[in-house]
């Protein structure tokens, strides 16, 4: 609008031209209403009034036309694809350039204008008009259709009035300045109009005005229209398909309707496509009841696909299928379990359940492929219906009843029906339509299904592992405990109770053991290293049976750990009775001693770690089920199946296999030869009974960690390179104390047998063996060469013990064990010999009886070991040494070198003094070592 106001004209006198000009006043006008709000005003406006408000002015008339109003009302019909309104702008930027360019090289060519810019070789001016390009008409112009209207108005007279009902024509867009009258589309090209529809910027008015225009007449009338039979859109369309696909246009359509008065339009569509929907689904209902698939159901099933996209046929159709209202047919759940009072679980029942469920799962999987279309994936809403319905309120009902009755009933129904229901997924056949993420959709329905009850299932799995292993171990215990009174008992029955139950409660209190012989000749394994095989055959159920050293399994799976080199594991053996009891007291001590000493090795038993691996085995096989369902439910149960190990491993490790070392300890710190021998002794010491238990022990061990290996490493459960991993470090933590139970168990079984050694020595070593004139009536003359009695017995007994570990464990363990022995027994001899009285000719025997111990320690192949024993035959040699060279003995003892730094002089001299003639000696020695007597001239 101008913005200059024409003066009033005063006088009448005449006036010059220029006159009003000098009497123009300039004045601001403003729009009443900001651009905003105006814009908001037109929302409201039906779209004939809306092209009837362009026409006020040119202001009005592009806030009208712009481009970015009717995308919008293209948007909400759904039809605008911004994609493809890009790809279109960048194709037309694309071809317009092209264009343009191509119009000035023709236009260069013409004038002859060369590259450079010269004309005719001079170079001209940089000059070049843009040339016109025809436009074509914008639509809705009012102008321009009044214009062209008053121009063609005699021409034009048979073509029909513009209508402002709908307020659009259609035109050709392209390069004529002229437009095609509308031509009125048939009614089946009207069923596809959103098809037409094209995403152009620039052009979104008149692509919304082709939907208009053949959507607007059939909408008007719809929402006008008192009685609903008699609307256009009936009228026009007899065939019910077509008139579900015209009402879902006109559902799209009413989205664009913003203007005022929507609500209540909306509000009568949406009656008129209810009453249709009522009657297309009770004819829907009627052909189901009759079971005409390929009929009405069929025919019907299409008309609400393209009603609604079929959401009420499925719907319909899910709620009427055998499997929702037959379902109790099924099965019943409470077949599952026993009618007894133990309420046990039968898998079988739920198996018949979910074979059943398949079945008539697939029949209804191929009535929907006959019935709906491929563009409706109804099996979706089929399989949750199914899975919320029928499986969840059959697994309910079942795990309730079980979780009350019995827990492991409800451990393995929880996990038997989990993998049932994981096969029964993929039993199931999708339909044709259903694509490659139906399975993926079955198992999201399933961990739906089972997402209530396994929190409370790997809670009640740890807890029954828990109290089913604390039990094991305490009947155990018990068993101990009861065979250990009765054995007391008996040992104890002819002597004073009253004093027997006082030193009993003071003496014996805490030793807790068994008479069982467990292993007596298997064959001896280190806890550092070990054959796995029979540990393998122990945790996968297999019989171990075996009459040699070497270690073979078969393939039956008894219920107990079976026979081990023809002993039977058995806690209910007992030890060879005694003849008759003991009648005194301390030779009833001594049974007892002696009989848990031969105990030693049922302290702790395979056969209870067997049954507790055998239960962690069942506990992981029912919880690594979920690791199938993935998601969280995966790292909850490998989660859970870590923990169980952990209880496993604290079970044996503290309350069984720690308190069985610490009470051998215990029992080997109490051993007395003195006593023990007062008894006719199987030949079983202390030490070969531990070394027993050690090998029970290290047969554990190698049982968890094939147990490890099968059911946590192969299974993926854990990593055994995750050093942080909790089920990792418990392992070590549980091998850290075996070792160190073995360390201290070995340390005192070999003071054991060094107590046994100086035994021997005190009791066997008689006086005239290294001085045979000691005694009244021996013949001094007379010498049996040869060693002792005594270091002949010495060397069995000690060998008996190091050769149980040759052949069964690394030769580090052997030679550590070997140069223990070898030390300790070089100190016993040591102070065995300081004990004695040497006469020369008994040295014969001395000598004697080191060579033999030399000979022996050379069978251990232990260099370090053989310099002490080296060192101890030279020593002998000091007593072979005649009285007359006294001289010469002393040349010995202050030979360091002689000795190889073992012994120093003052020990060699010590040695010494044990000779019978030393005090007949010692003066001369003592002066040519020390130079007592002599004098300074």
């Amino acid at each position: 609008m101008s913005a200059f106001k024409r003066a009033v004209v005063t006088g009448g006198q005449r006036q010059t031209v220029l006159a009003s000009l000098r009497d123009t006043q300039i004045i601001n006008s403003k729009p009443v209403l900001p651009a905003e709000i105006l814009s908001t005003i037109l929302d409201y406006l039906h779209v004939p009034t809306l092209l009837r408000f362009a026409r006020v002015s040119k202001r009005m008339r592009e806030m009208v036309y712009d481009d970015t109003r009717w995308v919008q009302r293209l948007q909400m019909m759904g039809c605008w694809n911004e994609s493809e309104a890009r790809g279109s702008a960048e194709a037309a930027r694309r071809k317009r350039s092209e264009t343009l360019q191509s119009l000035q090289r023709e236009e260069a060519k013409r004038i002859g204008i060369g590259v450079n810019g010269a004309t005719n070789g001079i170079h001209g001016v940089e000059k070049t008009e843009r040339p016109s390009i025809a436009r074509g008409v914008t639509l809705f112009d009012a102008a321009a259709e009044d214009g062209r209207e008053n121009s063609t108005r005699g021409g034009l007279e048979k073509a029909p009035p513009l209508d402002l009902d709908d307020g659009f024509d259609a035109v050709n867009i392209g390069h004529q300045e002229t437009s095609i009258p509308y031509k009125t589309e048939d009614t089946a090209t009207k069923l596809k109009i959103f098809t037409k529809v094209r995403s152009l910027r620039g052009f979104a008015r008149q692509e919304f005005g082709k939907v208009y225009g053949c959507l607007s007449p059939l909408y008007l009338d719809a929402v006008r229209c008192d009685n609903h039979t008699q609307a256009i859109v009936f009228r026009t369309y007899r065939d019910p398909d077509q008139q579900a696909q015209m009402l879902s246009n006109l559902t799209k359509f009413s989205n664009s309707d913003i203007s005022q008065g929507w609500h209540g339009r909306k509000e009568k569509l949406d009656s008129l496509i209810g009453a249709f929907e009522s009657a297309v689904s009770r004819e829907f209902e009627q052909a189901l009841d009759a079971g005409d698939v390929t009929g009405k159901m069929r025919k019907y099933a299409h008309v609400l696909v393209s009603l609604d996209g079929g959401h009420t046929g499925v719907e319909m159709f899910i709620s009427r299928t055998p499997i929702i209202s037959s379902r109790y047919k099924l099965g019943n759940p409470m077949d599952c379990l026993s009618q007894n009072s133990s309420g046990s679980f039968s898998p079988e029942q739920s198996y018949a359940f979910f074979s059943n469920l398949s079945t008539a799962f697939n029949e209804q999987v191929g009535i929907m492929d006959l019935v709906f279309p491929d563009s409706v994936n109804a099996i979706v809403p089929f399989v949750q219906r199914v899975g919320k319905v029928v499986i969840v309120e059959y697994l309910s009902v079942l795990f309730d009843e079980a979780h009350r009755t019995n827990p492991e009933s409800y451990l393995r129904a929880v996990s038997a029906t989990c993998d049932q229901c994981l096969e029964l997924a993929r039993s199931l056949r999708p339909t044709s339509a259903s694509g490659n993420e139906f399975y993926d959709t079955v198992d999201h329905v399933l961990a739906a299904t089972f997402e209530p009850h396994i929190d409370l299932y790997l809670k009640e799995e740890l807890t029954y592992f828990k109290k089913k292993s604390d039990a094991e171990v305490s009947d155990w215990e018990k068993q101990l405990s009861e065979q250990d009174a009765s054995m007391q008992s008996m040992f104890m029955s002819n002597v004073n109770r009253q004093a027997d139950k006082n030193d009993f409660l003071t003496s014996f209190k805490k030793v807790v053991m068994m008479p069982v012989n467990v292993l007596p000749a298997f064959p001896m394994s280190s806890p550092f290293s070990g054959k796995p095989a029979t540990a393998k055959a122990l945790v996968n159920g297999e019989t171990v049976a075996t009459s040699e050293p070497a270690v073979s399994q078969t393939s039956t799976r008894p219920s107990s750990p079976g026979v081990i080199n023809g002993t039977t594991l058995s806690v209910n053996k007992s030890v060879t009775p005694l003849s008759e009891p003991p009648t005194t007291e301390l030779a009833a001590k001594a049974a007892i001693m002696n009989s848990r000493l031969e105990g030693i090795r049922s302290l702790f038993s395979i056969e209870v770690a067997l049954n507790l691996v055998h239960a962690a085995k069942s506990s992981i096989e029912r919880a690594v089920v979920f690791v199938k369902l993935g998601g969280h439910f995966e790292n909850n149960a490998r989660l859970q199946c870590e923990l169980i190990f952990i209880s496993l491993l604290q079970t044996l490790g503290t309350r069984h296999i720690k308190a069985g070392f610490d009470q051998a300890v215990n029992h080997l710190s109490k051993y007395k030869p003195q006593e023990s021998s007062e008894l006719k002794r199987s030949g079983v010491t202390p030490l070969v009974t531990f070394l027993e238990l050690v090998n029970v022990g290290d047969l554990i061990q190698q049982m968890l960690d094939v147990f490890y290996e099968q059911e946590l490493v192969a299974t993926k459960l854990t990593d055994r390179n995750d050093f942080l991993n909790p089920a990792v470090k418990e392992k070590k933590r549980f091998e850290q104390m075996l070792d160190e139970r073995v360390a201290a168990g070995l340390n005192k079984g070999i003071e054991v047998l060094m107590t046994e050694v100086e035994y021997v020595c005190a009791t066997i070593q008689k006086p005239e063996d290294f001085n045979p004139g000691a005694s009244s009536g021996a013949n001094s003359d007379v010498m049996d060469i040869g060693p002792s009695q005594t270091a002949s017995q010495i060397i069995e007994i000690v060998s008996s013990h190091t050769k149980m570990l040759v052949g069964s464990t690394d030769k580090n363990m052997l030679d550590v064990f070997n140069q223990e022995v070898g030390m300790r027994l070089f100190t016993a001899l040591c102070k065995h010999l300081k004990r004695q009285r040497v006469s020369v000719n008994g040295s014969i025997k001395l000598i004697s009886d080191m060579n033999h111990y030399f000979g022996y320690i050379q069978t251990l192949r232990n260099q370090d070991l053989l310099q002490f024993f080296k060192a101890l035959r030279e020593l002998s040699q000091i007593y072979l040494v005649d009285p007359s060279d006294a001289k010469e003995l002393a040349t010995i003892i202050a030979d360091g070198d002689r000795f190889h730094g073992i012994f120093r002089a003052e020990e060699v001299y010590e040695f010494a003094t044990r000779r019978a003639d030393w005090y007949q000696i010692k003066s001369k020695v003592e002066r040519a070592m020390y130079g007592i007597g002599c004098a300074v001239m």
